[in-house]
């Protein structure tokens, strides 16, 4: 048996002894959670589509398996390596974006996924968390060059990535973006009254979006007034976590499965409610509230400022992507095609997330080389509160 003592000074020993366990304990129950929620939710959707009654289980466990893979060898770099792999990803996401918008293949209106060898990709998913890594590096590179336009240059990239998203369209993941920008540009110290310009900003393209996009119009107004519209696929999710009550009708005798299409992605939690009901559905969302609070608990015990930007937008992200998924389920908010994360179907997602959790181990470990070369995070009676739009004390 191979036994990692506290003074093993191998790269695995070193790992173990520096990276948060109790967020990777945390994640691998998500996934095991995931894989369990899709072998209840996939059959009928597979013998529909005239497909293996596991087929997706199957499928999303060889996704798992790599993913995890990933995951453990991203969370053992260190923050230049994390660096060096977010602007390398993020070059390789907009080339791939680009052949998205001619080569793509179009699903219900939108153009989003590459098919490359039989696997479906979806280069938007692995833009979001590079995106996020490379825009703390410029953020927290004004410490050292104070006169570098680290938010500048961000907001170009912003731009260049929203105009990507919209023109696919996928206006729900340019909210998700344009939100963690927002919160790194402010706990960089942006002043209040730009925060303040740039919501009003994102509330004017909103009011466009819903004037010029007639599918985002379709599901605010619907989301509103459901006998404005088909409201079928939410209504249904309801009903589900109605019949599940407490403790949930019991594996595999759920009904919900059977009528929507997209029972083992975006309405999986509704599958969850209905077979394993609230309580079961609670400690999905205390796994995902832990891991989120957990990383900002390490993150904050840093000094180093693009630790602590990068880990913050990326827990953001992860955070929000869930509130997302769970809120459309309960019908707290308009419908969105937005992934349960390590929970829904999708290759893409799974990766991607993989990726995002990784780094987040990565930047979150406790050891000396935290300090980095982006300078530490202002402290003492000169630093201005993040309350106030200067950097966190």
């Amino acid at each position: 048996m191979i036994s990692l003592r506290r003074t093993d000074t191998s790269i695995v020993g070193r790992w173990w002894w520096t990276v948060d366990r109790w967020t990777l304990l945390a994640l691998a129950l998500l996934v095991a959670l995931g894989i369990i929620l899709i072998l209840a939710a996939s059959p009928p959707v597979a013998a529909r589509l005239r497909l293996d009654a596991f087929h997706f289980v199957r499928r999303q466990i060889g996704f798992a398996v790599p993913a995890c893979v990933v995951l453990m060898l991203v969370s053992y770099l260190n923050q230049i390596g994390i660096r060096r792999l977010a602007i390398a990803g993020f070059l390789g996401s907009i080339a791939l974006l680009t052949l998205t918008l001619f080569l793509g293949t179009e699903i219900n209106g939108a153009r989003r996924w590459l098919d490359i060898g039989g696997f479906v990709l979806q280069p938007s998913e692995f833009a979001k968390p590079f995106f996020i890594v490379v825009t703390a590096y410029l953020i927290a590179k004004r410490q050292t060059s104070p006169g570098f336009p680290g938010i500048a240059v961000s907001a170009l990239m912003l731009a260049l990535v929203l105009t990507f998203l919209l023109l696919q369209p996928d206006f729900g993941m340019a909210v998700v973006v344009c939100a963690v920008w927002l919160a790194q540009v402010f706990m960089a110290g942006l002043p209040l009254g730009w925060l303040v310009v740039m919501g009003a900003l994102g509330i004017t393209g909103l009011g466009f979006a819903y004037a010029l996009l007639p599918h985002v119009a379709s599901r605010i107004d619907r989301f509103l007034d459901p006998a404005s519209g088909d409201s079928f696929q939410i209504e249904t999710a309801r009903e589900a976590f109605m019949q599940g009550g407490l403790f949930g009708r019991g594996p595999g005798e759920g009904v919900v499965k059977n009528v929507l299409p997209d029972a083992h992605t975006d309405f999986i939690f509704a599958v969850a409610g209905e077979e394993f009901g609230a309580i079961t559905c609670m400690i999905l969302i205390a796994l995902f509230a832990f891991v989120v609070l957990r990383g900002f608990a390490r993150a904050l015990q840093t000094t180093n400022y693009f630790v602590l930007l990068a880990s913050a937008g990326l827990l953001i992200q992860f955070g929000a992507q869930a509130a997302i998924n769970i809120g459309v389920n309960l019908h707290l908010m308009p419908t969105k095609g937005m992934t349960l994360p390590f929970i829904s179907y999708g290759g893409s997602s799974l990766m991607a997330l993989a990726l995002l959790a990784g780094m987040v181990l990565a930047l979150t470990r406790h050891r000396a080389d935290l300090a980095g070369d982006l300078g530490p995070v202002e402290r003492g009676p000169g630093a201005r509160g993040a309350t106030a739009g200067g950097r966190p004390s």
